[in-house]
């Protein structure tokens, strides 16, 4: 039976909760924002009034019997899924989810290896033992994205008893591989694939874009609502299809992992951005193509500045390419994308979603307006005249992209004896933590790879530009296995 895309159960109950002034003698302990506060002074107690635990009537996230589980069916249909799982705590939440639940301890797992923190922290949780595939390294943006077809068949021959194949649709940079490919060639040799699809989730609302997990066949995938279809931060969706996926062992590992107090703003979000993106996202999205489309064309008008679209993606050999993208070069005028993104957000009150070395990146949605993209123009304009002039010599491209060495598996090293050495004394060392730049999140190395040279040069680059490194540890040390003791340890209680 056709489904009625113009209902919101979930809010809708929650909404009546909201409006009904019942006494509340449960959690959450502002009472439905009767308690004041400077938030709820800013913001007024509307949201608050939404902000209910589980009373009578409103489901339960762990066991949906009701208006979350009529929620989660309409969610499934939007994305042409068998099934589809509400999530409180991000993709991230998402990916240790469909990763836990596939592999278990020393079973082998083929991921790229430009893969978001979470699937490495996955990995660690699960014992899984990941089979990295190079992805492809643009020497021009200074940028890993895509992963070959050819890459991904030779892991699988050599790699048979492997349990799936990990895929990113697309990447932070809106570049795609050959998925349903990927997803047949997996499958002939029994394998699942699953999909980290957190900036792809209005794929399936637009022809004029790649497409989705689901309709490539895979799975599984879990998409960030919140990135690019308007639900609030943190809120995603794990949606599958096909006889491959346990669902009793998928939900008990999200009931694992969620919190038994998920929040009702993030779930009426999620059920309200369904609505939206399935009735306004394929007449919005082609406008929004066309808007970006235009951008990039006056962008490319500017001195020393060029985007990066669609074409010059597959001269690298790359699939598909989201088009609601914009990837700005901007080394050729002799400073780097960090440099543009604090400029423009210190003198023009623009934020980007991120920076690296040679580019900068916008990231749009049918939020995005007009006035939104002429304003970026414009500041940009500003910029180029500021440093044309100057006549900067243009970054070069980094001339290698080493990634390092695997010793051991990353759960093997997470448990492992250890000890903090200064990073300049690291070098030839076994990793015990993640290092990693964010935003995208990507490490730059991880537990049980080797530390070389040139991971600290591209660490202390890093640090010198001003970008956020996420790690365990500060003040210049890194966290490494305590080679002395190692030989003494065994894994056998981590398998």
């Amino acid at each position: 039976m056709e489904k009625d895309h113009q209902l919101t159960p979930f809010y809708t109950k929650l909404l009546e909760y909201a409006e009904s002034n019942t006494i509340c003698h449960d959690v959450p302990g502002h009472k439905l924002g009767h308690l004041k506060n400077d938030m709820i002074d800013y913001a007024g107690n509307q949201m608050y009034k939404l902000d209910a635990n589980a009373p009578r009537g409103l489901d339960n996230l762990n066991r949906p019997t009701g208006v979350i589980k009529e929620a989660a069916e309409l969610m499934a249909d939007a994305f042409g899924a068998e099934k589809a799982y509400f999530l409180t705590g991000g993709t991230t939440m998402g990916i240790l989810s469909m990763i836990m639940s596939v592999c278990r301890a020393k079973e082998k797992i083929i991921l790229p290896r430009n893969v978001h923190k979470s699937a490495i922290n996955a990995l660690i949780l699960s014992g899984a033992v990941p089979i990295f595939v190079k992805p492809y390294i643009d020497s021009v943006l200074g940028i890993a994205n895509h992963m070959e077809y050819h890459d991904i068949e030779t892991a699988i021959i050599e790699n048979p008893d492997a349990q799936a194949v990990f895929v990113i649709n697309p990447t932070y940079f809106g570049v795609t591989s050959d998925l349903k490919r990927i997803v047949d060639l997996a499958h002939e040799h029994d394998m699942m694939v699953i999909v980290d699809e957190a900036h792809g989730s209005h794929f399936p609302f637009s022809d004029q874009l790649p497409i989705g997990s689901m309709e490539a066949g895979a799975d599984m995938g879990s998409c960030s609502l919140h990135k690019t279809v308007g639900s609030l931060t943190q809120s995603s969706i794990l949606i599958t299809q096909g006889p491959r996926v346990d669902h009793i062992r998928l939900r008990s590992t999200i009931n694992m992992i969620q919190s038994t107090s998920p929040s009702s703003l993030l779930m009426a979000s999620l059920d309200v951005a369904r609505k939206t993106i399935y009735n306004d996202g394929p007449k919005q999205l082609p406008i929004l193509i066309e808007m970006a489309k235009k951008t990039r064309e006056e962008i490319n008008q500017i001195p020393g500045l060029k985007t990066a679209d669609e074409t010059y993606f597959k001269t690298k050999n790359a699939y598909g390419y989201d088009q609601t993208k914009i990837i700005v070069k901007v080394s050729d005028i002799g400073i780097t994308g960090f440099d543009v993104y604090k400029e423009l957000f210190d003198e023009h009150h623009i934020q980007l979603e991120l920076a690296e070395t040679h580019l900068i990146l916008a990231v749009l949605s049918i939020g995005t307006k007009q006035e939104d993209l002429n304003a970026l123009v414009k500041a940009l304009k500003i910029i180029s005249d500021k440093y044309i002039p100057m006549e900067l010599e243009p970054l070069l491209p980094k001339v290698k992209y080493v990634y390092p060495e695997a010793y051991t598996r990353p759960r093997e090293a997470y448990h492992a004896p250890k000890k903090y050495v200064p990073l300049n004394q690291a070098v030839d060392e076994i990793a015990a933590e993640s290092v990693m730049i964010y935003p995208p999140g990507i490490p730059i190395v991880i537990p049980g790879e080797v530390i070389s040279q040139d991971i600290l040069d591209d660490l202390d680059f890093y640090q010198r530009s001003g970008s956020v490194i996420l790690s365990d540890t500060e003040g210049g040390y890194i966290k490494i296995i305590d080679k002395e003791y190692w030989e003494k340890w065994s894994d056998d209680d981590y398998e």
